[in-house]
């Protein structure tokens, strides 16, 4: 396996890295329930499962999907 000849400079280095970064996602509120989610995603507020401020499911409860170990 070859290794470099000399030492990378940290600028060099960190110009590289300069989109590793970890950023924050986007959240915005419905304005029908009030409630924060995610851009593009369904969410849940009560009972209801809503997509762009329509109820798309009626009584939608939550399930965990949890693994199980056999």
């Amino acid at each position: 396996m070859p290794n470099p000849k000399r030492k990378f400079s940290t600028t060099r280095r960190d110009k590289r890295r300069t989109h590793d970064s970890i950023e924050a996602k986007p959240f915005t509120v419905c304005k029908v329930t009030d409630e924060i989610h995610l851009y593009h995603r369904a969410y849940v507020h009560g009972n209801d499962l809503y997509y762009k401020g329509k109820v798309l499911i009626e009584g939608y409860k939550k399930t965990k999907s949890t693994p199980t170990a056999e």
